[in-house]
């Protein structure tokens, strides 16, 4: 099994990074640089994160090993029964045992880790502080070639890349001008990773102390159906503001791009950009467009102005931009419609007595096996008004259990006699008994506890519409990478804030211990006293002041008192935005009732009728047949046959009239006039239409 669990991991954690890329990302529409950028960093983090607690359970196994070389007076012999180094410690003074260093199932062989984290942490650094930083530009870049999306992306990056190079020439003629310094190459190297940390370390405690409250705290208002429906009726009156301004954006855009388009003729230089921003534009809007053109008209330079190539790529980024942000509302609010129809319909089935879930609107998709045999409307009914209330709520107090460990040692891991750390109390008992699996899951648990804390407020956050990650395939390019950005920023804090926990980094701990393969990386935080004695001791303790404000809500308070409304309980325009958003809700669901209810009676008119116009061309073809057939017959057989097929069609016709008598009421401010041989034969004024008609009969029970 030697090394075989890496290698798991590896392929584990790409298909999880492949995963949540797909959810947010939009693999048909967005550059294949920005995809793979993107995956590219999400992979090297949560990498890190699977694969920290290998690293400490093979150093913890290197230290035993290290420990009993040391206290030995014989040489270690290794068993050729079992993977066990037996050790005879009989020459120590203070143990008369033998003692056992077990090799854990996933030891990884020396000179792999060391290899393997600096790879992956350098790539990573990489990523963040310069390739990502000009993808950025490049993807929001309105240029038309590749050569102008570069060009753009230098510029605006140049004051972002000045700066680096500002500072390391600073930091150069520095030491220059003291050589008792003499700084090495590794030094400078561990200043820079240092600087990187701190960096990073400033911004993950504002984030974790966020995130160990607010999900506790939102798994238990999941639990609290009637708040989470009062909550749904407020994001859906702000997703409707939202809505509506991305609607109103996209058409002074498409109309800029109209009146551009229409100035600029097919032989002008410029047309080609043209034909560029019209494929960015929605479908219906590039019909409107290519009906209005007439490309037959030549261009004058000297009677009319036209835009500049600067101009046209500034409508390119807008173009982009808006069609983006429309998209992305409309399926955002198709979602949260269904969101909130479906908790008002577990709203009315937890009073059911029937003990079955019913839907206000059914799936027009016949059901699965699994919804058949197995999530059957008894069994979703008990989950739904039942067990998952319970089950969050018991979700809840876990979670809240893990943030008070989380803060407790966050305030104490330096403490190492007594030690105070919960975390590294744990490891500790277990790294006694050599039970390696049990230090890697409770390693895996807790780095991943921290990382769903931080990597979910990263998520959850949102800057105006620059940065939001939105799912179901709505992200945009400007946000995947930024969100890869600071994944990259903030993984290696936290991974030695967590070996900081457990005790295994030496530079906080100040213990004689063997450092893992991440800390040997990292370099020895010494070079910088001020900031491994002080900084990265004492920060962490702001958790506990970052934990309160989250707790009473007071960064919701503020931002709602600078105008930036927020769910709030006691406040009034709280409680006006969810009428508002009640309301909405309601006027959809009538909404999508009158769709069903015409696809019910369209479908049954087709089961009792079949297609009118089809049966009416074919009583057509057979009443022809039948002269052409029958045309040396007498004429009294003939007129006896045709009374024959006239009265069958008639009972049908008035068959059909009695149906649509019972359809809707009139409409009588219709100004479309109808040609539909039914209303023409019972005599009903054309000028008068059902709501449900049109003027095609194969859409006769359409919906206005």
């Amino acid at each position: 099994m030697s090394g075989a669990a890496l290698g798991i991991e590896i392929v584990v954690v790409f298909f999880l990074a492949l995963f949540l890329l797909h959810r947010y990302g939009d693999f048909k529409k967005q550059q294949r640089m920005v995809l793979f950028g993107t995956l590219l960093a999400w992979y090297l983090c949560f990498l890190i994160v699977f694969i920290l607690p290998l690293d400490v359970s093979t150093t913890i196994y290197r230290q035993c090993e290290q420990d009993h070389k040391e206290q030995a007076s014989v040489p270690a012999l290794v068993s050729p029964l079992s993977n066990r180094t037996i050790v005879n410690t009989t020459a120590a003074p203070t143990k008369s045992v033998r003692t056992l260093c077990h090799k854990p199932w996933s030891y990884i062989p020396d000179g792999i880790m060391p290899v393997f984290w600096r790879v992956v942490y350098w790539t990573s650094q990489c990523l963040t502080w310069l390739l990502l930083p000009f993808m950025q530009s490049y993807a929001r870049s309105g240029g038309f070639s590749i050569t102008g999306k570069i060009k753009t992306a230098l510029i605006e990056n140049a004051i972002y890349y000045g700066t680096y190079l500002l500072i390391f020439g600073s930091l150069l003629i520095y030491v220059a001008v003291h050589p008792e310094l003499r700084l090495s190459w590794y030094e400078l190297q561990t200043i820079g990773i240092t600087a990187a940390n701190t960096w990073g370390l400033f911004l993950l405690v504002l984030l974790l102390g966020y995130g160990l409250v607010e999900i506790p705290r939102s798994y238990w208002n999941s639990s609290r159906h009637g708040h989470l429906l009062v909550k749904t009726y407020f994001k859906a009156s702000k997703l409707m503001t939202e809505k509506a301004d991305a609607e109103e954006n996209l058409e002074d855009v498409m109309e800029e791009v109209r009146k551009v388009s229409e100035s600029i003729k097919y032989n002008h230089p410029l047309r080609k950009y043209i034909d560029t921003i019209l494929r960015k534009c929605p479908l219906d809007y590039q019909e409107k467009m290519g009906r209005n053109m007439d490309d037959y008209e030549d261009f004058d330079d000297k009677q009319n102005t036209y835009p500049t190539e600067k101009s046209l790529v500034k409508l390119h980024k807008q173009v982009i931009y808006a069609v983006q942000r429309h998209n992305r509302t409309r399926v955002q609010w198709q979602i949260l419609l269904q969101q909130a129809i479906h908790l008002e319909d577990v709203a009315k089935n937890e009073t059911s007595s029937t003990h079955q879930f019913v839907h206000s609107f059914p799936s027009s998709e016949p059901a699965g096996w699994f919804s058949r045999y197995i999530y059957t409307p008894t069994v979703e009914w008990y989950w739904e008004c039942f067990l998952k209330r319970w089950f969050y709520r018991l979700l809840s107090i876990v979670l809240t259990l893990f943030s008070v460990v989380v803060v407790w040692s966050e305030c104490t891991f330096f403490s190492t006699r007594p030690v105070l750390s919960l975390f590294a109390i744990f490891i500790q008992l277990a790294e006694r008994d050599y039970n390696y699996l049990y230090i890697e899951m409770a390693c895996f648990i807790t780095i991943f506890f921290l990382c769903t804390c931080v990597y979910s407020t990263v998520f959850r956050i949102r800057v105006f519409n620059y940065y939001y990650l939105a799912s179901h395939h709505q992200t945009d390019a400007y946000s995947l990478q930024f969100s890869g950005m600071l994944f990259c920023r903030l993984t290696p804090p936290l991974c030695l804030n967590f070996l900081g926990l457990i005790h295994m980094d030496s530079a906080i701990s100040h213990q004689e211990k063997l450092q893992t393969a991440y800390t040997s990386i990292m370099g020895s935080m010494r070079v910088l006293s001020f900031i491994a004695n002080g900084f990265y001791i004492y920060y962490p303790m702001l958790i506990v002041i970052l934990c309160i404000a989250t707790y009473f809500s007071l960064g919701t308070r503020c931002l709602n008192l600078l105008g930036f409304q927020q769910f709030m309980d006691d406040s009034e325009m709280t409680s006006d935005l969810i009428d508002e958003g009640k309301e909405l809700i309601r006027r959809e669901k009538r909404k999508r009732q009158r769709i069903e209810d015409g696809e019910n009676r369209r479908r049954e008119w087709k089961e009792r009728y079949g297609n009118p116009r089809e049966d009416y061309a074919a009583r057509n073809r057979s009443s022809h047949e039948m002269k052409e057939t029958s045309y040396s017959d007498t004429v009294s057989s003939s007129n006896s046959r045709q009374a024959k097929y006239s009265r069958s069609g008639s009972r049908a016709e008035r068959d059909r009239i009695e149906l649509l008598q019972d359809a809707e009421p009139l409409d009588f401010n219709a100004e479309a006039l109808t040609d539909d041989p039914l209303d023409a034969e019972s005599g009903r004024h054309s000028g008068g239409r059902y709501l449900s008609m049109s003027s095609s009969r194969s859409r006769i029970f359409d919906d206005i």
